[in-house]
């Protein structure tokens, strides 16, 4: 009884936690009804969704310092190609971009401070910009929205991932993260009142596992996929062969970085939870809920033996995807509140940092980084650290150095963290009155970093921390070399197939992606508008 006592206790602490970090109608411009105006990215037009993909935060949606800057790229080309089949801008002794490597660019990001990586791709502007207008085409969008809403008819099979567009004070990020608080968490909370078990489960390596043909399987059927092999007006079809022609010809996975890809994914695995959804039904399995978000599961039985038969089937139809569950990330509970909020949320909100000095708050980031790695309540901590520093003029010397060696050990283990771990860290560089000993330290940083394996993405925002201080630091990741490059000589995307003396070669060579008016402008200090998606009193 007291364990249950003490349960509910913290509940009801972290719910009114939950409540005090929402914007208030003051904080939201006093404008509640603008809020409300977000929309699912199969509500959009045609028009809209073509405006929508082509905008540089969908082209890429990893977080970069704001000096790259891809939307005159996008424009130009979006300009150039309207109207026409990519095929006419081909070299035709290459004749097909699938026939060269290293079309996208790819850069690696370490996933968990040690060996594991995930590789993030800018995918070359040209066949993006080529693949968002042939799907946004009127017949072909209206094929594809008419096909996931046929998909997502079960409401005991809810798809919260779909991307979505914000036409208020928040990004289109920071609007899907909300929905999935919203219709993840809180939805989960709300079914324990119908439901008495909760399993939780995922999909192994997911973008990097999906068959490129299983698109046209999903949009069409396999039927009607096998039956239309070469037909150049299906837009499973359109689709498939894009990815293939940035792929070096590949049909295993998809690019990963984009809000575009993210939406391929979707059409996928939303086919995957209409098959898993007949399948149940002809079973006669009708008591249960299951929320998706990605490539994440929440399934609520009202005993282990139908989560386990839900499981069963899932895993099934994910194998004829070439998909598989991760059996590591399979878990389930009879208590499906508790289970139903991240346990590194739960523990960051009902063990808030009490520690009065900046030390003592940043060891307790440490030890909530050690106790849930790489997870979102660690990125959320630092947020708050920076809120707490972002005006501070005066620590001594010597307490930079602890604060720095404890930061740099975070930013370690937990990748995810780099944007706002660079931001505190150029903070706390600030704050060192000699300009040597500010560049020594430097030095002892980058040594310390280039220890771990795989730190493109963290040298990319290394290098923002000290490009106002010393630029003549050089970095190996080539989006480096690139904010340095003064003639635009360093090409990102393989361009060998586009024929030389066409007008879309002319763009990529002549648009500068580096903003140095932005680079110029900018201060020394990483500002919290350059890492955050919400001001910190709104962070959940």
């Amino acid at each position: 009884m007291k364990e249950i006592r003490d349960f509910w206790y913290d509940f009801v602490k972290f719910v009114r936690l939950r409540k005090s970090n929402l914007p208030s109608p003051k904080e939201n411009g006093g404008n509640q009804e603008k809020a409300k105006k977000t929309r699912v990215i199969i509500e959009l037009s045609h028009n809209e969704a073509r405006d929508f993909f082509l905008k540089e935060k969908s082209y890429f949606s990893f977080d970069l310092p704001n000096y790259f800057t891809f939307q005159k790229l996008l424009n130009k080309i979006a300009k150039v190609i309207r109207g026409k089949e990519i095929q006419s801008f081909y070299d035709r002794d290459v004749k097909s971009p699938r026939n060269v490597e290293a079309v996208n660019y790819k850069f690696l990001n370490n996933k968990d401070g040690k060996f594991a990586w995930r590789p993030f791709q800018i995918i070359h502007p040209v066949i993006y910009v080529s693949l968002v207008h042939k799907i946004t085409e009127e017949r072909n969008w209206e094929t594809i929205t008419n096909r996931i809403n046929e998909l997502t008819s079960n409401n005991e099979i809810q798809c919260i991932s779909l991307p979505v567009e914000s036409d208020n004070y928040l990004s289109d990020k920071a609007a899907l993260i909300n929905t999935w608080w919203e219709s993840v968490e809180q939805k989960s909370i709300c079914l324990a009142l119908k439901y008495e078990y909760i399993l939780h489960t995922d999909i192994a390596n997911c973008y990097s596992s999906i068959y490129t043909h299983s698109i046209v399987w999903a949009l069409h059927t396999k039927e009607v996929a096998k039956n239309n092999k070469s037909n150049s007006q299906l837009v499973g079809n359109i689709i498939d062969w894009h990815l293939q022609d940035m792929s070096f010809g590949q049909t295993n996975g998809i690019p990963q970085g984009s809000v575009l890809m993210d939406f391929i994914a979707e059409i996928v695995l939303c086919c995957v939870d209409y098959e898993l959804s007949n399948k149940l039904k002809e079973m006669g399995v009708v008591e249960y809920q299951i929320i998706r978000y990605r490539d994440d599961y929440r399934i609520f039985t009202n005993n282990p033996y139908s989560a386990d038969l839900i499981v069963k089937n899932l895993t099934d139809i994910l194998s004829i995807y070439n998909l598989q569950l991760n059996p590591q990330k399979t878990f389930s509970s009879d208590n499906v509140i508790k289970n139903s909020i991240k346990q590194d949320k739960l523990y960051y909100i009902l063990n808030p940092s009490r520690g009065k000095s900046l030390q003592e708050h940043l060891i307790y980031i440490h030890d909530l980084s050690y106790r849930y790695p790489n997870s979102g309540s660690v990125d959320k901590a630092l947020t708050k650290f920076f809120d707490r520093i972002e005006h501070t003029n005066k620590v001594k010397d010597d307490s930079i150095l602890v604060l720095v060696s404890i930061l740099v050990d975070i930013a370690c283990i937990n990748p995810r963290t780099y944007p706002i771990s660079s931001a505190i860290l150029s903070k706390l560089l600030s704050l060192i009155k000699s300009e040597d000993n500010k560049k020594e330290l430097i030095k002892d940083i980058i040594n310390r970093f280039k220890n771990l394996p795989n730190i493109g993405y963290l040298e990319i925002w290394l290098q923002r921390v000290t490009l106002k201080i010393d630029d003549s630091i050089l970095f190996g990741e080539t989006l480096c070399n690139k904010v340095i490059d003064e003639t635009n000589s360093i090409s990102l995307w393989n361009s060998e197939w586009l024929l030389q003396t066409s007008e879309l070669n002319k763009i990529l060579k002549n648009t500068v992606i580096i903003d140095k008016k932005i680079i110029e402008k900018m201060n020394r200090v990483i500002e919290d508008s350059e890492v955050k998606l919400f001001g910190s009193k709104h962070i959940s």
